[in-house]
């Protein structure tokens, strides 16, 4: 029978590196805990997705920290890049929101200018060669200073393009708005696993440690029982076997657990080299109350990234209609108003005003090409819309059957491990009283680790399918609220 072992960090790879920069994060598909994946003993956090990835934050100290999935979470939130890079997108986006207003509001500017100069009027056909064209007035005039202070106002009165430009920066902003909070939620999702994924390799680690003990304690016996002639040789070899079987494979776990902490203190964020020690109480989450369908509507309305999909979709077509927007006449008027004279003392009040209609006659089919891209752009947008609203159906349906799975793999793995643990103490009184040898107590020694790591893969899969639930609804950082007992 093959022990059944729930996904580590490489699934949250798969899942992460998947991911687009976090100013357009789409739903990204919760890990599998149910699944009967095998562990892998190396994971790699250095190029791949941000969300693994964190932000060095506090002061080292010397005493180990003890660190609850709470405090795992909230460090995240704070301190992931995944979550960085998702605020500065956001920067971006309100920026660009800025750009584009700045198009439809009015552009104010001053200059005050004092300028000598001389001017050959024959130049301007004000005189010719054989003479002056006014008489007295030489082709030469001056030097002579001009002072001239003034106000210039410009502003866009109908301009469709400036228009509807602003309007899918807006959707835009609401997108990276949006992104912003479907990160926080997904770096909640990816802190609770990993911390979890953290306890389930101290578990092996402890686990693997005990039946290393076990096996001390049964060479040793062996032992005696030769010595004493009660025993073959072959029992202490096979004794001595078992035992170094057991030595690689808790320190094998060991080191496993070390690297799930190391990638747990990277995500978060803490001070490099802080020793940290993990808490193994878990908080309840909620059971769904709901059906798979009730679920998936409900997540429709709560999962941020798919609403940040729909505002990008909304953002496309406006961009459309600013494209289309450049073959429609404009409306501006521009102004100015000031002072000029030959000095300060002499200068005189002047104003300019201008009132434009530009109209589009023939630019190259320029507006043709723009079209053209921005449909393209807006279908894609609207699939990938699509696309994201049927991974989340079959995100929730996956939970369901996970979190079904995972309960009925709990319940029999809890009866195996206890059966197990009779099944070695039976077979080491049968050794003890010479009624068998001690092949029945190896094998009962490898039915307790199978029965061991189903146990430690059911019950903790059992954790990250409630985890991946919550997540597939969206409400993880409402989840995390209802759990601390407030907003923070």
């Amino acid at each position: 029978m093959k022990a059944v072992s729930f996904p580590a960090v490489a699934v949250c790879l798969a899942v992460l590196t998947s991911i687009p920069a976090a100013a357009q994060t789409p739903a990204a598909p919760a890990p599998q805990p149910a699944r009967a994946t095998a562990v892998p003993q190396t994971t790699s956090t250095g190029a791949g997705s941000p969300f693994l990835g964190g932000v060095p934050t506090g002061t080292l100290t010397n005493e180990p920290m003890k660190l609850t999935v709470i405090d795992a979470i909230l460090r995240a939130l704070n301190n992931n890049l995944g979550v960085l890079n998702a605020e500065d997108a956001l920067g971006r986006a309100n920026g660009a929101r800025w750009l584009a207003l700045s198009q439809l509001l009015p552009d104010v500017s001053g200059r005050v200018a004092e300028t000598r100069q001389k001017i050959n009027l024959a130049a301007f056909g004000f005189g010719s060669s054989t003479g002056p064209s006014f008489p007295g007035i030489p082709d030469v005039v001056g030097p002579f200073n001009v002072f001239d202070a003034r106000l210039y106002v410009s502003q866009t009165v109908l301009d469709y393009e400036a228009l509807n430009d602003h309007r899918a920066q807006g959707h835009s902003l609401d997108a990276a708005r949006l992104s912003r909070q479907s990160a926080r939620d997904f770096v909640i999702h990816v802190a609770g696993n990993v911390y979890i994924q953290a306890l389930a390799a101290s578990a092996r680690a402890d686990s693997a440690r005990a039946q290393q003990e076990t096996a001390e304690a049964l060479y040793n016996q062996a032992v005696n029982m030769r010595q004493s002639g009660l025993v073959a040789g072959i029992d202490v070899l096979r004794a001595q076997v078992q035992l170094s079987a057991q030595q690689q494979r808790a320190t094998a776990t060991a080191n496993d657990f070390e690297k799930m902490k190391l990638t747990l203190a990277r995500l978060i964020g803490l001070p490099l080299g802080q020793a940290f020690t993990l808490d193994s109480n878990l908080p309840e989450l909620p059971a769904p109350s709901e059906s798979v369908d009730e679920a998936a509507e409900l997540a429709y309305r709560l999962r941020p990234d798919y609403q940040a999909a729909l505002a990008r979709v909304k953002a496309a077509e406006s961009a459309r209609a600013a494209a289309a927007g450049t073959n429609l006449p404009s409306i501006h008027v521009n102004a100015d108003v000031g002072e000029i004279g030959l000095s300060v003392s002499e200068a005189k009040m002047t104003y300019t005003l201008t009132g434009s209609v530009n109209v589009p006659i023939f630019n190259g089919r320029r507006t043709t090409g723009r079209v053209a891209q921005a449909d393209a752009d807006l279908r894609s947008r609207r699939s990938e819309a699509e696309d994201l609203k049927a991974s989340i159906y079959y995100d929730i349906r996956t939970a369901f059957l996970d979190l079904k799975a995972t309960a009925e793999q709990l319940r029999v793995a809890t009866t195996g491990r206890d059966l197990a643990a009779q099944q070695l103490t039976q077979a080491r009184d049968r050794f003890v009283a010479g009624v068998g040898n001690n092949l029945e107590v190896v094998q009962a020694q490898e039915a307790v680790a199978l029965a061991n790591e189903q146990f430690i893969s059911a019950q903790y899969g059992y954790n990250l399918a409630k985890g991946a639930l919550v997540r597939s609804v969206g409400s993880s950082e409402e989840t995390l609220r209802q759990i601390i007992g407030g907003s923070r």
